[in-house]
């Protein structure tokens, strides 16, 4: 049970796939338009249960519960080897070589 009056986030579908645009990709007309939503809870709730919150700027929004005390998890990918000299690259192209004026 998750009480009221914590920091959660909240899982909302915008449009169903069906209600999307024709004009989109296939594979992204087949899927249902997804938004995440952090916020207050109003009331106390369980994970996967439909809930309200209240957001920063103060909206109402309905969705179900998917984590309480969420954080940012940023991640660039792995290591790309092929990219370790490409700022080296860009100087020998634009500048003609030599060291860089700091």
């Amino acid at each position: 049970m998750v009480e009221k009056g914590r920091w959660v986030r909240i899982k909302k579908i915008v449009l169903e796939a069906g209600q999307r645009a024709d004009r989109l990709p296939e594979e992204t007309r087949n899927v249902p338009f997804i938004t995440w939503v952090k916020g207050t809870l109003i009331s106390e709730g369980n994970i996967g249960q439909e809930v309200t919150v209240k957001t920063k700027s103060g909206r109402i929004e309905t969705g179900e519960l998917v984590e309480a005390d969420p954080f940012y998890e940023i991640n660039y990918g792995e290591y790309v080897h092929e990219l370790s000299n490409i700022g080296d690259a860009a100087r020998e192209i634009l500048f003609g070589g030599g060291e860089r004026n700091e």
